[in-house]
């Protein structure tokens, strides 16, 4: 028996090239069904944009990007809608299916799970350094490859190894989302900063002061639950708390197949993929060591 699973996503550009941002929003929107464990069947695509300004060429830029998306996924694109807006805008309500005893949900994780990250952390950081012209080209470019890249392999592997639970790590972030997790759960999460990949740049970005402002509300609203060692500086705090735009998943799985799984999501192109803690019982708690 399987079950239905629906959601929405809707993006504002995080870069220039339009059928580039088509295709991220597409990846960004197609995530939320991967993340529950499905499959992306059935799509309409939204595009809002200031048509007296931005040309009816660039438009359909984007909307090629969002059907490559699509197309990578093997979902369809049944119809759509467009409109006026003071800024480009698109995404897409995505309808899919999953086999109703394998739903992944943040209620679900387990005591003893391990946590494994599939994607690296970074790319809000370096988005606000692109907008701020600092941004170096290779930091960009991994960003964008990143950000295009789905999370189909990450649901098959996490669904062949038996995964619990999951969350993308979008724009709340890998902290803001562990804290919803570990709420959902009732259980205290344990994280390795060290072992959490981050993006060429984000480190360096941070350091200098260049993070969006949603990134630090991020870090205070995961601070309600979290305690963080007092040997990780801040701008490391901010990297693991940056808004992320098409981010990996946060896979919480046995622990005795956690290795297995982050060696077969390598092999099948997830190169960050990393073990980056560990669920335990207690209280709905993140703990994050150096």
């Amino acid at each position: 028996m399987r079950s239905l699973v629906l959601t929405m996503d809707v993006i504002t550009p995080i870069v220039d090239d339009p059928r580039t941002f088509g295709l991220i929003a597409a990846a960004n929107s197609l995530s939320d069904v991967y993340a529950m464990g499905g499959r992306p069947e059935l799509a309409l695509s939204f595009l809002g944009c200031p048509t007296d300004v931005v040309p009816k060429e660039v438009a359909a830029e984007i909307l090629a990007g969002l059907a490559d998306g699509c197309a990578r996924a093997r979902c369809a694109i049944v119809g759509g809608h467009t409109m006026q807006d003071t800024e480009p805008k698109c995404g897409l309500a995505v309808v899919g299916s999953v086999e109703t005893d394998r739903v992944w949900s943040q209620r679900f994780a387990r005591e003893g799970d391990a946590l494994v990250l599939t994607k690296a952390l970074g790319t809000g950081l370096i988005a606000q350094a692109t907008r701020n012209g600092t941004a170096d080209a290779a930091s960009l470019a991994a960003s964008v490859l990143r950000m295009t890249q789905l999370n189909d392999v990450a649901c098959d592997v996490g669904q062949r190894f038996g995964a619990h639970a999951c969350t993308d790590v979008t724009g709340f972030g890998l902290l803001g989302h562990l804290r919803n997790l570990v709420e959902a759960s009732a259980l205290t999460a344990t994280i390795h900063s060290e072992a959490c990949p981050r993006l060429p740049g984000a480190s360096r970005i941070a350091l200098a002061g260049c993070v969006p402002g949603g990134t630090r509300k991020n870090l205070s609203y995961a601070l309600a639950v979290s305690a963080i060692d007092e040997a990780i500086p801040e701008h490391e705090r901010l990297v693991l708390a940056d808004a992320q735009t098409s981010g990996g998943l946060l896979l919480a799985l046995p622990s005795d197949v956690a290795e297995a799984a982050v060696r077969a999501l390598r092999d099948e192109g997830c190169e960050d993929a990393r073990q980056i803690g560990s669920l335990s019982a207690g209280p709905a708690r993140v703990r994050v060591v150096a």
